[in-house]
């Protein structure tokens, strides 16, 4: 197996599960706020199976990676009963902040994991080189961060669209529901014929490092 396959897929693993940590972390909540539709629904499990979205999980991010783009996508969303909350406006916003709020406390776990593990570890010039745990911890702050920031992107069907549906004046709900169904192609434009996510992802991503290799 070569250098960059063993990366792609280190990194795609590490992809899936922190989506499917982003994923549990929504039903979480949602329980803790007295909703338990995920947990009925058998989402609160760390099998893969169930958060599947065969295009945000699977198709997506493999095209990402055959594009050179790098992989991020999502899972198949956690049903959620508002109506079960005892406040469903301000709790349903705090289930939308627990994705990405987890993707970036792993992150932060992971980081500093990575960065003591990377003293010890042997002068390489590339990731795939390292120990496989120093790979997988660098690889899993860094999935984290990606995810946890490109959920926060306001378009649906990502978590920061969802931030703007509990903000926006009960008024304004019917036109946002218009949009929402282009959410998707809308999302595809970004990913696949603008920079605006290199420019976003590219100086984290850097930081991300420069801080786990010492710099």
């Amino acid at each position: 197996m070569s250098v960059e396959l063993q990366e792609q897929l280190v990194f795609f693993g590490c992809l899936l599960v922190a989506i499917i940590l982003h994923e549990i972390s929504h039903g979480v909540v949602a329980l803790w706020f007295g909703d338990d539709t995920a947990k009925r629904a058998g989402r609160l499990t760390l099998n893969p199976v169930p958060h599947i979205d065969p295009f945000g999980t699977l198709i997506l991010p493999a095209l990402l990676v055959l594009a050179g783009f790098g992989a991020f996508g999502w899972a198949k969303p956690v049903p959620v009963n508002g109506a079960r909350m005892r406040n469903p406006r301000r709790d349903l916003l705090v289930v939308s902040l627990a994705g990405p709020g987890s993707n970036f406390l792993l992150m932060a776990v992971s980081a500093v994991a990575a960065r003591a593990a990377f003293q010890s570890a042997p002068a390489v010039s590339r990731v795939g080189e390292l120990p496989l745990l120093t790979e997988v911890l660098l690889f899993f702050a860094l999935a984290n961060l990606l995810l946890g920031v490109f959920n926060l992107l306001p378009v649906p069907p990502l978590d920061g669209a969802s931030l703007i549906e509990r903000a926006l004046p009960r008024e304004w709900l019917p036109t946002w529901h218009r949009i929402r169904p282009y959410g998707l192609l809308l999302l595809l434009v970004l990913v696949f014929w603008t920079n605006l996510l290199g420019a976003v992802f590219g100086p984290l991503v850097d930081r991300l490092f420069d801080f786990i290799v010492g710099r």
